[in-house]
């Protein structure tokens, strides 16, 4: 199964974000977008997602348009997870990993004891089973981005896409989220995220997507197309290459 753009011309009733892309996502690989802020990372993300619909071009999934399959459709076959969510309602920790379980029932029946199991089988891979009866309002914004996750996962998707997945995240999370992306392609899903962090796309995908300005500045095997010279070109500012025995990495000039 493949969720791919084609000839993507992306973004909203008022402007152009991005033109003439492709992409492509393959079961069993994680693909690493990377690229300053609006740059279309984002944008890119919603419309491969149906959230946005493509102003030219058109998003296929397995061969078929995204957009003949209906919204539960794709629930159960991609997975999201924002960059930033804004916390409504006390629901408890658990049931927000719970929603989740929707795309395979119905929307307003009882979870079923299969659910609650789905559930807490993610709470705890993440490490947060603790958390399960805390009102998700009133824990940190690094244990909501691993609820989101947890979330996520209990949809069992083919697809998991992540908008910036560490952003609020402290080191030793930030670690552990990335070994779960690792882990979750090494299970057989296609696993997009965008980063500010050439280190993480470096150390955790298979390929490397660089966009700029909502063009495709590079793509292909992350080893050669993050280097100094491709990120330099893509942020605007000088980089520095180490590499030491533990392996490359890079740092800001």
């Amino acid at each position: 199964m493949i969720l791919e753009g084609h000839k993507l011309t992306i973004g909203y009733q008022d402007r152009v974000v991005g033109a003439g892309l492709d992409v492509k996502l393959e079961k069993g690989e994680v693909l690493a977008l990377l690229g300053p802020n609006g740059g279309g990372k984002t944008t890119l993300l919603k419309t491969l997602l149906g959230l946005l619909t493509p102003k030219a071009g058109e998003v296929r999934l397995d061969g078929a348009a995204l957009s003949s399959h209906t919204a539960r459709e794709r629930a159960r076959l991609i997975a999201y997870v924002p960059q930033t969510h804004v916390a409504t309602f006390a629901f408890s920790v658990e049931t927000v990993v719970l929603m989740g379980r929707t795309a395979h029932g119905d929307l307003f029946a009882r979870p079923t004891s299969k659910d609650r199991m789905v559930a807490a089988t993610m709470l705890d891979r993440l490490g947060i089973a603790q958390l399960a009866q805390r009102p998700y309002t009133l824990i940190s914004g690094g244990e909501r981005q691993l609820a989101l996750l947890a979330r996520a996962l209990a949809q069992e998707p083919q697809f998991i896409v992540l908008d910036e997945p560490t952003a609020n995240l402290d080191f030793g999370n930030q670690g552990k989220v990335m070994r779960e992306i690792r882990a979750l392609a090494s299970s057989g899903l296609g696993v997009l995220f965008t980063t500010h962090d050439p280190n993480h796309a470096l150390r955790t995908a298979d390929r490397a997507y660089l966009l700029r300005g909502g063009e495709r500045i590079a793509e292909g095997p992350v080893k050669q197309i993050l280097t100094r010279e491709r990120l330099e070109a893509l942020y605007g500012a000088p980089v520095q290459m180490i590499t030491d025995a533990s392996g490359t990495a890079f740092v800001p000039g």
